[in-house]
């Protein structure tokens, strides 16, 4: 007596370039990540604007004192030349408000309500 068994596997499913694709994309979180890039880019051009428009001009009547082009101060360092201190100052400053603020941006934008106990 001769038993004949079944398989039952499945037949391997044949892809298309465009379903492989598909599915890099799905894996690896590309389209989330590019969302975020695009939103990040238009985020650093919003903060950009806040700092040079609105904060950097209630800034420049304190800086005053340093003289009325204070962004372009140099120091001369004799034989490696001039030094652009403005330039720098000016920089460490812009720094300084997108640094606070992109974080009051993030503490009001990521704020967390506390879990409590039940």
């Amino acid at each position: 007596m001769a038993t004949v068994t079944a398989t039952t596997e499945n037949p391997p499913q044949t892809t298309n370039l465009f379903q492989e694709f598909r599915a890099f994309l799905d894996k690896y979180g590309v389209i989330g990540l590019a969302i975020a890039f695009i939103i990040g880019a238009a985020l650093t051009t919003l903060v950009q604007a806040v700092v040079a428009d609105i904060l950097m001009p209630l800034i420049k009547p304190a800086l005053a004192a340093l003289g009325e082009n204070w962004q372009t101060a140099q120091f001369n360092a004799g034989p490696f030349g001039p030094f652009l201190v403005g330039h720098f100052l000016y920089s460490v400053i812009y720094f300084v408000i997108i640094a606070l603020f992109v974080f009051v941006l993030a503490k009001f934008v990521l704020r967390q309500k506390a879990v409590g106990k039940m």
